[in-house]
This record gives structure tokens, C-alpha cells and sequence, in this order.
């Protein structure tokens, strides 16, 4: 059985998108984060080392989301989901990221793309 660990919310500026007055002026990104992972031996330890840290994780995302732009949500998405990968006690992550300034000639509260991802291969 996993757990699930939820970090939602998390605002950055990024300067992604097609149209180059995006990449010019950039705009807010909010992310939300699911990771599955097994909180047991942190449980009984008590210790932030039997754990993912996700105060270093959110800093580890907005500088994925606030660096390198490009042009598609999909690609920032894998982006900050590979980045939560990359602790080897994540089993699989949820990313929704939220685009709520997305250039649309339209009333709308909001374009958030949703991704799951899990560990490839044997864990270490």
C-alpha cells in the first residue's frame, strides 16, 4: 500500500508558452503536487531522513517551473514530474499544473493539465 503525500498550490512565474510575448512577460504557474510514497518508516522513526523533504522539493519545482522556458504545459508538466522522481522513495507523483492566465479570448477560471508518472525500473 502507498501513502500520499499532497503539496498543493505552489505559485511560481515562468516565462512558457507559444506566443513570444509569453516568453517576454511571463506569467503565474501553480502546481499541485501528489507523491505516492511509503511514510512507514518515517512514522516510526520520527526523522525527516526516512522521508521525502518537500519544503526542498518545492524549491527544487519552482526552479523547474521558473527556469528554461518552453513552449507547452505537457513538457513543463513531465518537467517537474521527473524532478519529484529523482528521490527514489517516490513510487509515482500526480502533477496538476495550472495556467490560469493562459492566452484564451474567452471568460475562463483556469487550464490545468494533469499527469501521473510512475518510477521506471527496479527501486534502489
Amino acid at each position: 500500500m502507498t501513502d500520499e503525500l499532497a503539496v498543493l498550490g505552489v505559485e511560481c512565474w515562468g516565462h512558457h508558452g507559444v506566443f513570444d510575448f509569453e516568453k517576454r512577460q511571463g506569467q503565474a504557474f501553480v502546481v499541485d503536487l501528489v507523491l505516492g510514497l511509503d511514510t512507514a518508516a518515517a512514522a516510526a522513526s520520527d526523522d525527516l531522513h526516512d522521508t521525502v523533504d518537500y519544503g526542498s522539493l518545492v524549491t527544487s519545482v519552482k526552479a523547474a517551473v521558473e527556469n528554461d522556458p518552453v513552449d507547452l504545459i505537457e513538457t513543463l508538466a513531465q518537467r517537474i514530474a521527473d524532478v519529484c522522481l529523482l528521490d527514489v522513495r517516490v513510487e509515482w507523483v500526480r502533477v496538476t499544473l495550472h495556467k490560469p492566465d493562459a492566452p484564451i479570448d474567452a471568460t475562463f477560471r483556469d487550464v490545468a493539465l494533469t499527469i501521473t508518472r510512475k518510477r521506471e525500473g527496479p527501486r534502489d
